[in-house]
């Protein structure tokens, strides 16, 4: 596993005094079984095994996050041995079901990005409000980079979360408490 957490205090030297926003990436490298093969019909191994990955990059990323997950994102890298397919199966929704569950839930989609790429290559991690897509002061990103990783024969699936929404945040939509007053 690899883990990487960001802090952000202030913005164009303000505040909006809601503290800190925290962000906890956390990836697992794992064997791709189907780098090298050509084109795989049944990916359904993957998405198995994604149920428990989603769990422990789940619990990993709520303990580093050391707060309440207020937004997260999904993201995955597949070696040059493999297809984009590959690593998408990783993150289907047993992926997500886990994850959400290890944090401690969450209703809306999970905000998603893959690409192939090699050792080192960059990836921005596209974060939401965990319980609605509309809250556009959470709409963010967390950029992520595994120098080793991933080799060819290797997928990369990545789990994201943030304490907050931005900083500032001020360009209006629906905010956070209109979400839980719906709920009511």
């Amino acid at each position: 596993m690899f883990s990487q957490i960001e802090e952000i205090r202030e913005v164009s030297g303000r505040t909006d005094g809601g503290g800190p926003v925290r962000k906890v990436a956390v990836c697992a490298v794992v064997n791709n079984p189907f780098a090298g093969k050509g084109y795989v019909e049944d990916l359904s191994s993957v998405i198995e095994a994604s149920d428990e990955i989603g769990r422990l990059l789940g619990a990993e990323a709520l303990r580093l996050l050391g707060a309440p997950v207020e937004s997260y994102g999904k993201a995955g890298l597949v070696g040059t041995g493999g297809e984009q397919e590959h690593i998408n199966a990783a993150l289907t929704s047993v992926f997500g079901n886990a994850f959400r569950e290890a944090i401690g839930g969450g209703e809306a989609w999970i905000t998603s990005v893959t690409k192939p790429g090699g050792p080192g290559s960059l990836i921005d991690v596209p974060t939401a409000y965990k319980d609605d897509v509309w809250v556009r002061s959470h709409y963010d990103a967390m950029e992520v980079r595994i120098p080793d990783a991933p080799h060819a024969d290797e997928l990369v699936v990545i789990a994201a979360v943030t304490s907050r929404g931005r900083i500032n945040a001020r360009v209006g939509g629906m905010t956070v408490d209109e979400v839980h007053e719906a709920d009511k």
